[in-house]
């Protein structure tokens, strides 16, 4: 039986998700493993949609002073002596 909208949207998974889900699995889920898969691959967990958009900027450069994985946070060369600091944090509700 094909899971409800209603169900996927209280996980935040897509219909192309669970799709994928049910591939993977070869059958349905159920409803814990779509409550782990649903905190799992949210934004909280996996940056489903802020990752693509990120990979667009460049991670390297003369100004780079942290390179992609080295640390927590990248910092940028910004001239005079001062860099600038960023780190990305989300606290969404799976």
């Amino acid at each position: 039986m094909a899971v409800e909208q209603e169900a996927l949207d209280a996980v935040a998974l897509s219909r192309d998700e669970y799709d994928l889900l049910v591939a993977r699995l070869g059958r349905e889920p159920n409803d814990v493993e779509l409550g782990m898969f649903g905190s799992l691959w949210s934004e909280h967990c996996g940056y489903k949609n802020s990752r693509p958009l990120l990979r667009r900027f460049p991670s390297g450069g003369d100004r780079v002073l942290t390179r992609v994985g080295e640390e927590n946070a990248g910092a940028i060369d910004i001239g005079d002596g001062w860099a600038v600091v960023m780190k990305v944090e989300s606290h969404n509700h799976p």
